[in-house]
């Protein structure tokens, strides 16, 4: 009986921390946050902040180019300058001076989540477009606007204003991480998303999702009808306009830069024939070899044609052509020596043919196949790269190598003084240039266009505002935040440990439909009005509740993956 006794105390004490535990737990919701994790009210007027930052510097390039100062093909030049150098210069600094050989391994997961947000937003955007009823062309169009998302200028902007705004975003296993860090891993992740993106964009994307309609059966008779149409308005105009059979003697000189490509050198400018007048060459029958010969530059000071004489003898033959001016003598010059090169290489390839031909059929059959794959291989690599990509090579580089590593990036050194420094800067210009270039995108594509609207865009184009949006900022959202989570607890990668990773990942599962994808429209004429409507849609209204949102969920996500 009394060992009775002294178990019932036990007993009920426990029962009624058990009772206080689940009445507590409901009111637990409504508790302070921790200091890492900001209230929602405050967490509202941090997004806010960073979306104003990326407002405010992409407006004046919206003004500017509502005023008419700043027209497609400026925007395109500084597009391209942006890509040539200042991207890869902030690729370089941020991410030689961040990375070291232990942490590139952890990066391989990031394609693993690319295949899979990929193969997501594409299950989304197929059902979604069944639920419209589009027909294919429709169809692929919603898929390219769910499946492509940005992931470089309003990304790398928010990461950026995100990492000096939100407190606890420094990762525990880095000692002494700081702000800037926090943003250089980043934009590291956003740039390796980048590239996967735009691999498939610039190839599946332009080749398929968004081709012209010629590609599709269903619209071959309206093509042929349109095709018809337009030759039967085209033809009297035709009839009355004389042909010019020597372009350049009637002053016609608009094309003079398209012979470039050609191999033939064209001097600039009229180059008098011997004996041999405007009057005579239209007049005379002239055979048509003779003038094709004649249009495409190969003459020579006596007016017989060089396309079947000897390269030799066009090098002897120079002195005797007469060139008006110094600039001609000097692109004569030219000329002549890149067609002596060009001879120089062909004899040298007429040796090494002959020395392949007498080795026995085995050997030029593996040699055929070794040239063959290391061709394509140069060649594929060659294409794939640019100087972003390029840059992150060198980074990775530098960062595997510690003493390059110190050279570049030692206080003090030399090299880090000058060259890292101008780098530095070179890259400061990076992220302002892209904001600026997002604002003149959204005016010009969101500007009243003076060509006709396709009828069929004008029939389902709300359609398609409503169905891309839902495919790229909504669906995907909700299929991958649960993925993301229990990835983010669950999977032993360190790099998932990264609350900036988390971040990223989040802000990309619900980022507006890429810039690019409205250049590639243009290219293809794909429902360019409506491409300019999803834009502002998506980066002028919903991109603050958007961005909320995903924060807010990813910063919950953070909390949680810490509760083991």
């Amino acid at each position: 009986m009394d060992s009775v006794v002294s178990l019932t105390p036990p007993t009920s004490f426990r029962l009624a921390v058990m009772a206080q535990k689940a009445y507590e737990m409901p009111l637990k919701v409504f508790e302070a946050p921790a200091p890492s994790h900001p209230s929602l009210s405050y967490l509202c007027l941090l997004v806010f902040e960073a979306v104003l930052e990326v407002v405010c510097v992409s407006l004046p390039g919206y003004i500017v180019a509502r005023l008419g100062h700043f027209d497609a093909d400026k925007q395109k030049f500084l597009a391209n300058l942006n890509v040539m150098l200042f991207t890869p210069c902030l690729i370089f600094t941020k991410l030689a001076s961040q990375l070291n050989a232990d942490k590139l391994s952890d990066l391989a997961i990031i394609p693993a989540i690319f295949v899979v947000q990929t193969l997501v937003s594409w299950i989304v955007s197929i059902l979604v477009a069944k639920g419209f009823r589009f027909n294919k062309r429709a169809s692929n169009f919603v898929t390219a606007m769910g499946v492509f998302g940005n992931s470089n200028s309003l990304p790398i902007s928010l990461v950026l204003s995100l990492s000096q705004t939100i407190k606890g975003l420094h990762w525990d296993r880095i000692p002494g991480d700081n702000d800037d860090e926090v943003g250089a891993r980043g934009i590291l992740y956003l740039l390796i998303f980048q590239q996967l993106g735009q691999l498939v964009r610039w190839s599946w994307g332009y080749h398929v999702l968004l081709a012209t309609k010629d590609k599709y059966p269903e619209y071959q008779d309206e093509l042929i009808e349109e095709g018809q149409y337009r030759y039967s308005d085209e033809e009297p105009n035709n009839e009355q306009e004389p042909e010019i059979l020597i372009s350049g003697l009637d002053g016609d000189t608009e094309n003079d830069g398209d012979s470039n490509d050609s191999e033939d050198y064209i001097p600039a400018g009229r180059t008098p024939i011997a004996n041999t007048s405007r009057a005579s060459l239209a007049g005379s029958t002239v055979e048509d070899a003779d003038m094709l010969n004649f249009k495409k530059g190969n003459f020579a000071a006596h007016g017989h044609a060089l396309a079947d004489s000897d390269p030799e003898d066009d090098i002897l033959s120079f002195p005797q052509i007469r060139l008006r001016d110094e600039t001609e003598v000097q692109q004569g010059v030219f000329g002549h020596v890149k067609k002596y090169l060009k001879f120089l290489k062909e004899r040298a390839g007429g040796a090494m043919t002959r020395q392949y031909q007498r080795l026995p059929q085995p050997v030029q059959t593996v040699l055929s196949f070794i040239y063959a794959s290391i061709t394509k291989s140069v060649k594929f690599a060659w294409e794939f790269m640019n100087p972003p990509l390029w840059a992150m090579l060198f980074a990775v580089i530098v960062a595997s190598v510690p003493r390059l590593q110190q050279l570049f990036f030692e206080e003090g050194s030399f090299v880090k003084n000058s060259v890292t420094n101008a780098v530095q800067s070179s890259g400061g210009v990076a992220v302002p240039l892209i904001l600026v270039v997002l604002g003149a995108n959204l005016a010009r594509n969101t500007a009243a266009h003076d060509t006709p609207v396709d009828p069929e865009e004008e029939k389902i184009g709300n359609k398609l505002l409503i169905a891309s949006l839902l495919s790229r900022m909504v669906l995907p959202t909700l299929i991958m935040a649960p993925i993301l989570a229990l990835t983010a607890k669950y999977l032993p990668i360190s790099i998932l440990d990264d609350p900036i990773f988390i971040i990223v990942c989040f802000l990309l599962t619900g980022a507006p439909s890429a810039l690019q994808l409205a250049q590639i429209c243009q290219i293809n004429n794909v429902f360019e009005q409506t491409m300019g409507r999803i834009l502002f849609q998506s980066y002028v209204v919903w991109i603050l509740p958007s961005t909320l949102v995903l924060v807010m969920m990813a910063l919950e996500v953070i909390e949680w993956a810490k509760v083991y």
